[in-house]
């Protein structure tokens, strides 16, 4: 068996950095201007820079076109029209530029311009999980929220593939009026009534066309309809279908195969909120950086003041700490897990060991005989990343019928590492993950016979072939299994918290599924008729987040998006299917800076009983007690502040469903306020799981709610205890939960002691 030849980018980046490209678009009813490079002068020379400025009183597009170009600088003054790429109005008030770094600093001197910085690069960061979260057309959460009828999700990503059967609109509805976007494909106000919205922010890229395949699967996770016999290589067989199968999709392509500009993104934002969005999903971001420069940041704060929910990936920078992208408390951030499902392989030896791996390439015609097994970090000890495998370091190297040990990491992608051993004549591949990685081996859709084995196994297999002057291997495919007890497990590549934007605010918020994910792709990679494809990543994680939103805002259209998230959080799952603590890549119960809440479970997010909301106006004592300056916490809200009018506030006060304490040898007092969304008359016991050496005490410790919507607030305190509790432990953790039969609304605890 072959792999078709890919026409697209490879299978998955995990951490794929993205060089990014100045972006524009023909969008109908979005005006832009388009820079021809043969006209601007010393072209190398200009930078896009992201241009902020005091709110006007124009309200006409052309009026603040014609104003943005009068900003700019007299030296630019006969190409200024040329200059400028995207003008915004929904979601911040500015524009988009390319200047020379002198010009830059000219016009921020203007008394108009609040900031003038260079864009940021940002980076893009299934059959089975409907069923693994509980989703069935017998369910109450499918059924209250009508499959997501009417719901529009919005997807910043890589374009999409419109033919593919996961958005066929049979059966759907027209979108519903208050829809104001058009689509490029057909020149109309809809493509079909599945994909009622397409357009294109990337330079020299005239249609929402995906070129690489990654918006197209973040598009069918969040809301693909189902389609039968979805399958990779004959693995994973079964429905695919969406979290929302029945919410109409609008697409914005703001990335491509050179990369995701911040100027295109906020223009992708800003044309989401005009055309009337419930739901945006971004899976990208940037590394850590202050809410007043994350551009998405400041779209989403725009975004959930029009009652926009915000779903963001929270990047692949794990299981290292502190390595969160989108860590804005308004915005949900979805870190990922595993499923019950895998696609097992076994690596055999010659002294009859066997150890339990995954691919997803399973090839029928290769035979079972074991054959000479070599370790690559032998074949060529002058040249250190031949360990890994990479095609310079194999070139001359003969492994002709040989099955390769290779090791994960050295910049190498894991597809990359089996073509180089396939162009070296080799056998077959078995790859093992590096130490941080652990036991969490991905599913890759390899170019030859291969499987992925965790750390521990890697070295076992090391150790064999160092103890015998013939080993020998084999790879045996084992196919589809499902119902692994120790899922959900965090994924080895999920960002872990704390925030470094904001460390009051635990991050993230929720995992979701985002290991070996199936869903729609461009192209089959079997040249079969199955056009889909598994990949891995808290970019797939993001759409199922998005598609459960979709369906919540639907079943509760009267629920703010800080309420959905709440109840999202609030109900997250703390055990695996086996009823243990959730595990990280190490088999060891992993922490709340990996978790966040816990693992979504969208049944019970739809009744949770009781929410902490969060008014738009809560976030200004907060962004003031960030120490951010008026004009900085001012670009965030779209207006003016004062701080020094404002009673700020610590960022732990913040009514977030979670605490995240930094705890020094003074006690700390906060209030947490909750909204009943359930039953009347229900009264709710506190039940405190205690930090370690921590006090912490709860007033009152009983509430009663007599109406829906009614609100009460109770008090925390945090209290330092005695060191000899905690033994060496700096971090601790625990949860406040309030309890009503049924209900269990349990908010994490995260205390760092200082």
């Amino acid at each position: 068996m072959t792999i078709k030849k890919m026409k697209l980018a490879p299978i998955l980046l995990l951490g794929f950095i993205l060089v990014l490209s100045i972006c524009q678009t023909s969008a109908h009813k979005y005006q832009e201007f388009t820079v021809a490079n043969d006209e601007l002068e010393d072209e190398s020379s200009l930078l896009t820079y992201i241009v902020h400025v005091k709110k006007p009183s124009l309200q006409s597009k052309e009026s603040l076109h014609g104003w943005y170009h009068s900003l700019l600088p007299a030296t630019t003054k006969t190409l200024n029209q040329k200059r400028i790429i995207f003008s915004y109005q929904n979601i911040v008030d500015g524009f988009a530029v390319k200047l020379t770094p002198e010009d830059a600093r000219a016009l921020e001197e203007k008394e108009e311009v609040l900031s003038t910085r260079p864009e940021k690069i940002h980076s893009l960061h299934t059959t089975h999980t409907p069923s693994f979260l509980g989703l069935q057309p017998s369910q109450e959460l499918w059924k209250s929220s009508d499959l997501g009828k009417g719901i529009i999700i919005g997807i910043l990503d890589t374009g999409i593939y419109p033919s593919h059967p996961s958005f066929s609109d049979e059966g759907m509805t027209s979108p519903p009026a208050k829809w104001n976007g058009y689509c490029e494909f057909t020149g109309e106000r809809i493509c079909n009534n599945k994909i009622i919205g397409a357009r294109n922010f990337v330079k020299n890229s005239s249609l929402p066309f995906d070129d690489i395949g990654h918006g197209t699967h973040t598009a069918s996770t969040a809301a693909g309809r189902p389609v039968q016999g979805a399958n990779v290589f004959g693995n994973a067989n079964g429905t695919a279908t969406g979290m929302a199968p029945d919410a109409h999709l609008a697409i914005y392509k703001v990335c491509n195969n050179n990369g995701c500009t911040q100027s295109a993104i906020l223009a992708g934002m800003d044309a989401a909120v005009e055309d009337g969005v419930d739901v945006l999903s971004l899976s990208l971001g940037i590394p850590s950086t202050p809410f007043f420069e994350d551009g998405i940041a400041l779209g989403a704060f725009s975004a959930i003041k029009k009652g926009i929910f915000v779903s963001c990936s929270a990047a692949n920078g794990g299981p290292a700490y502190a390595t969160l992208s989108n860590e804005a408390p308004w915005v949900l951030t979805v870190g990922a897990s595993t499923i019950d499902r895998k696609i097992e392989a076994v690596a055999k030896l010659g002294n009859g060991a066997e150890y339990l791996g995954e691919s997803v390439f399973q090839p029928k015609d290769f035979a079972s005989t074991l054959l000479p097994l070599v370790y690559a970090g032998a074949l060529n000890t002058s040249d250190d990343s031949i360990l890994f495998c990479s095609p310079t370091s194999m070139e001359n190297i003969d492994v002709k019928g040989k099955v390769v040990l290779c090791e994960l990491g050295g910049l190498v992608e894991r597809v990359d590492k089996g073509q180089a051993v396939k162009d070296a004549d080799g056998a077959a591949m078995i790859l093992m993950n590096s130490q941080n990685h652990a036991f969490n081996p991905i599913s890759d859709v390899h170019v030859l016979p291969a499987v992925d084995v965790s750390f521990s196994a890697g070295s076992s297999i090391k150790d064999y072939i160092n103890s015998t002057s013939t080993p020998t291997a084999t790879v045996l495919f084992k196919g589809t299994v499902i119902g692994n007890p120790l899922a959900p497990q965090v994924a080895s590549f999920s960002s872990r918290g704390p925030s470094k934007a904001s460390p009051g605010i635990l991050k993230p918020d929720i995992i979701g599924p985002g290991l070996n994910i199936l869903a729609a792709w461009p192209f089959s990679l079997d040249n079969s008729t199955e056009q889909f494809n598994i990949m891995s990543g808290t970019s797939m994680s993001c759409p199922h987040l998005s598609g459960i939103a979709a369906l919540l805002k639907n079943s509760h259209p009267d629920w703010s998006p800080a309420s959905i998230k709440s109840a999202i959080m609030t109900t997250a799952n703390k055990v695996n299917l086996h009823g243990k603590p959730i595990l990280d890549q190490r088999l060891l119960p992993a922490d709340v800076f990996a978790t966040g809440a816990g693992h979504v479970n969208p049944l019970k997010a739809n009744d949770p009983g009781l929410v902490y909301d969060i008014e738009t106006n809560d976030y200004i004592p907060y962004l003031c007690g960030l120490n951010y300056t008026d004009k900085q916490v001012g670009l965030i809200l779209q207006q003016e502040v004062k701080c020094s009018e404002v009673k700020s506030i610590p960022q732990a006060q913040l009514n977030y469903p979670s605490f995240s304490i930094r705890l020094g040898s003074a006690s700390q007092f906060y209030t947490r306020t909750l909204t009943n969304v359930g039953p009347v008359n229900t009264t709710y016991n506190v039940v405190i799981d205690v930090p370690l050496a921590v006090g912490v005490s709860v007033s009152p410790s009983q509430i009663t709610f007599n109406e829906v919507k009614q609100k009460v607030t109770y008090f925390v305190d945090f209290i330092r205890e005695d060191k000899e509790n905690r033994g060496d432990n700096m971090i601790v953790q625990g949860s406040i939960k309030w309890v009503s039969g049924k209900y269990s609304v349990s908010i994490p605890i995260s205390v760092v002691f200082m």
